[in-house]
């Protein structure tokens, strides 16, 4: 079964991480993310991005680079998460489908409790921002 990509926002503000929690309804409830979804048709993972945020979040990004793609292998599906580093544009952040969501200093970043597919990414991130 080929993986479905998948885009997350590594959102960046004064040295923290944007970090958002899945509500009790949503498929692994309660668990901690990068906030994001699944690429459309012939849209560009950084479309998407783009595209996930302003629906999730309610705000304006700016896509600043893509970090490593991390694949993982669900019990019913694969993934293919592709994140980026990004800043915010314009807005204020008003949740529409996770339960809540925190700025996390990057040097606690390994203390959060992740969504398997997020936990490479979050390493990822600390080795990169917490130098």
């Amino acid at each position: 079964m080929s993986p479905i990509d998948v885009t997350c926002a590594i959102i960046v503000q004064n040295g923290q991480i944007l970090a958002t929690r899945r509500s009790e309804s949503m498929p692994h409830p309660l668990k901690w993310e990068f906030p994001g979804g699944k690429v459309k048709g012939n849209e560009s993972a950084s479309e998407c991005i783009s595209r996930e945020i302003m629906e999730e979040l309610g705000v304006g990004i700016v896509v600043e680079r893509p970090l490593s793609p991390v694949v993982h292998h669900y019990d019913a599906h694969s993934v293919r998460l592709i994140p980026f580093i990004c800043t915010l544009e314009q807005g204020d952040i008003s949740l529409s489908e996770h339960q809540e969501c925190r700025w996390i200093p990057c040097h606690e970043l390994d203390a959060v409790d992740w969504l398997d597919a997020d936990v490479e990414v979050a390493a990822e991130v600390q080795r990169l921002r917490c130098q």
